[in-house]
């Protein structure tokens, strides 16, 4: 493994050097150019045709001071009245393909069967059936981070039930909306739920347990995810649909790439974020680094036990190979450095089970957000790595974007998509890597978490201060048009 990461690691300054230059050829005719959205995100009407709270209803209701401008998703983009209006945008765009979530306190109000919402499932059949006669293909995703509250009360996530339930109401996303949608994604951005709401506290759920609840909660989702794929194959296969997980990683590459302590601390990095989802579904039980280390310093730390759950042997092949396709989410990429051990003080936590410092380079562009920053070539890497890592087959790069302030110019958004699509192409063509479609991040400026309305991700502007909530084309957005349109990434490409 560290022979061929330090082959791929060598190689990457001479993709750098290609990546300066956008690519001139055309995409294959059978891509498919999307965007994305998610239902708390800019949906609205939080509590309209009896939609259930939340666990994002909940959090942002009983302190507002959790996000940066003190708003919440009451009525974000308002996209649950306006979807018209977006499809209508989506088709002036030219995309072929729509990502959006379903809101799962919209079926079940309560997490639970037996309050199911007719209002609900109807509000998504026509925006479905709507989509479809606009020529765009819906990939749906039945979880994007709003958790019904009642189940959130009883653990949420930490509680094993929670995959039984989430498998309840993907029966019924399956029922009603299957004989419409091809293309499904089950959870959205695992890592980022156990992460940030129940490890460090800044999302909700709003926990805080970085040593222990993290690793309950990605085996939960886990066992969610295969339990939706399972019953999708079992019971609805004659649908011929796909279905899978979507995973968010970073690039990664060594600070220094003559280190071998930055070598190996690079594939750390990989597998305690992309591994520690993608190893269990594409080649079984966790990642052998996360097992080793995690297991020694628990030991080390007093723990009769390691605080990474084990998984039964029957439980590893339930979730052995429930994919169809991967769904990958990049932005942005990380320098990493290894670190002496036991790091950081040595307390128990995911951050020290890592053993890996990570930074951002001098001359990566930054972005408004402190997290994100354009490195092109980070695109071209990580597909690769994903492709020869747990050959999937198939990749649909499910979100990509930039943070911006409120302008509707927006240069270095255009660069940013323009570099890192350019990347994907050579990817494509040159490398072999499989990717079908892409969906960008995000079709217009929305609710962004505990940021609020702070960064705009949109190639389409809102404005929040309109009781409209008017959209408008960005600049990004023309050039996307251009680019979906044509299938060319510049202004004239060669056949």
């Amino acid at each position: 493994m560290k022979v061929i990461f330090l082959l791929a690691v060598t190689s990457f300054f001479t993709g750098c050097l290609a990546a300066e230059e956008i690519s001139n050829r055309k995409f294959p005719s059978s891509f498919l150019w999307g965007t994305a959205t998610a239902a708390y995100q800019v949906e609205g009407a939080w509590d309209e045709d009896g939609k259930g709270e939340s666990m994002w209803d909940h959090w942002v209701h009983d302190d507002p001071s959790r996000v940066d401008d003190q708003k919440n998703g009451d009525v974000a983009c308002d996209s649950y009245h306006k979807w018209r209006e977006d499809i209508e945008l989506l088709k002036e765009l030219g995309v072929k393909l729509y990502r959006f979530s379903i809101s799962w306190p919209r079926i079940h109000p309560t997490g639970y069967p037996d309050s199911y919402n007719q209002a609900g499932v109807d509000h998504y059949l026509e925006f479905i059936k709507a989509l479809l006669e606009a020529d765009i293909t819906p990939l749906v995703t039945l979880y994007h981070w709003d958790l019904p509250q009642t189940l959130n009360e009883q653990g949420g996530w930490l509680n094993d039930s929670t995959a039984e339930r989430f498998g309840e109401y993907a029966r019924v996303a399956f029922e009603k909306f299957g004989p419409y949608v091809k293309l499904w994604a089950t959870i959205n951005e695992p890592k980022t739920t156990c992460t940030l709401g129940y490890g460090q506290g800044q999302m909700a759920p709003g926990l805080s347990d970085i040593a222990e609840g993290i690793y309950q909660c990605a085996r939960v989702q886990l066992l969610a995810h295969a339990t939706a794929y399972h019953i999708y194959h079992d019971e609805f296969a004659s649908q011929g649909g796909k279905i899978s997980l979507v995973i968010d990683s970073t690039y990664n590459e060594p600070l220094d790439p003559n280190s071998e302590a930055d070598i190996e601390a690079t594939e750390w990095e990989f597998e305690f974020n992309l591994g520690w989802y993608a190893n269990p579904v594409y080649v079984g039980d966790w990642p052998q680094v996360m097992i080793e280390r995690i297991g020694r310093r628990s030991e080390q730390e007093g723990y009769s036990k390691s605080r990474l759950p084990a998984w039964s042997a029957e439980e590893v092949e339930f979730v052995r190979g429930t994919h169809d396709y991967f769904g990958l989410n990049i932005y942005t990429a990380l320098a990493v450095q290894g670190i002496d051990e036991p790091g950081f003080g040595g307390s128990a936590s995911y951050y020290n089970d890592k053993g890996t410092s990570t930074s951002s380079r001098a001359d990566w562009t930054k972005s408004v957000a402190s997290w994100l920053v354009s490195y092109p070539y980070g695109m071209r890497g990580l597909l690769n790595y994903v492709w020869n890592h747990y050959t999937p087959g198939e990749i649909y790069v499910t979100e990509n974007g930039w943070a911006s302030e409120a302008d509707i110019s927006d240069q270095l958004r255009v660069d940013y998509l323009q570099g890192y699509l350019s990347n994907m192409l050579d990817a494509i063509l040159e490398d072999g890597v499989q990717v079908s479609g892409y969906t960008t991040w995000s079709l217009m400026d929305n609710f962004e978490w505990a940021r609020g309305y702070t960064q705009r991700f949109g190639i389409i502007q809102v404005d929040f201060e309109s009781e409209e909530r008017t959209r408008t084309f960005r600049d990004s957005a023309t050039w996307y048009q251009r680019t979906a349109r044509t299938y060319c990434l510049v202004e004239e490409c060669i056949e």
